[in-house]
């Protein structure tokens, strides 16, 4: 028998979606590639999550065979609501996968991690062969870094660490994100910390330089991919 308890059910997104219109323009989009038998990457946040329905809406009216690799535990919950059914990375690679951005720029370089899933999300993006990013014209940039600080996951016992050689980058600033909700900094899935860091500028080396420092566990810096497509409209 299927259980589904109360709580997941009713579960919704936190806050409300901005640009809504736009981000179902580009749902639509993600759902029209889904094929029977295909086994989608799906990333985190609100555009993820409105792609996420629309695939769900395509996949059940026509009675498609799919599995999903959610990068978060908000994701799993949403594919659980929605009559998605779920795998990992240690069972299946992607076919293909969908996620959203903070920032790309005209190299399709990206900042994410808003959400706090980065870890998981280049984990999806290492093992996808092609990555649908959406990003609707707000999170387009000239450069990296105009809007949105670079976050960075960093191992708690290593945190002073990490900061003293943080400061050698000279950065415009350094904050531990605090959570929203709780008492205290945000803890990521993996039971780590966030600092939130802006740069003046972001040079190509700086994802590779910042994973290099001993304590961090990965970056929301995304320089490079070659299987990243944008989609915006």
């Amino acid at each position: 028998m299927k259980n589904q308890s109360r709580l997941i059910r009713e579960w919704t997104w936190k806050e409300e979606i901005r640009h809504r219109d736009i981000k179902e323009k580009i749902a639509a989009s993600i759902a029209s590639k889904v094929r029977d038998g295909e086994v989608i990457g799906a990333g985190s946040g609100s555009t993820s999550f409105v792609a996420l329905q629309a695939v769900a809406r395509r996949v059940h009216a026509e009675h498609l065979r799919v599995l999903m690799i959610p990068t978060s535990f908000e994701i799993t919950l949403f594919c659980n609501q929605l009559g998605l059914p779920v795998t990992t990375l240690s069972e299946y690679t992607p076919d293909w996968s969908f996620d959203g951005t903070d920032e790309v720029d005209p190299a399709h370089n990206l900042i994410k991690g808003r959400g706090g899933a980065m870890f998981r999300e280049k984990l999806l993006i290492c093992n996808s062969p092609v990555v649908f990013i959406l990003a609707d014209k707000s999170k387009q940039v000239e450069q990296l870094g105009q809007t949105v600080p670079v976050p960075v996951e960093v191992f708690p016992m290593a945190l002073s660490y990490v900061e003293k050689v943080l400061y050698t980058y000279n950065p415009v600033s350094i904050q531990i994100r605090t959570a929203q909700g709780k008492d205290g900094p945000v803890i990521t899935e993996n039971g780590n910390l966030i600092l939130d860091v802006r740069f003046q500028e972001i040079p190509l080396h700086l994802e590779k330089s910042l994973k290099a420092i001993p304590g961090v566990i990965e970056s929301g810096l995304f320089i490079g991919y070659k299987n990243i497509q944008i989609i915006n409209n």
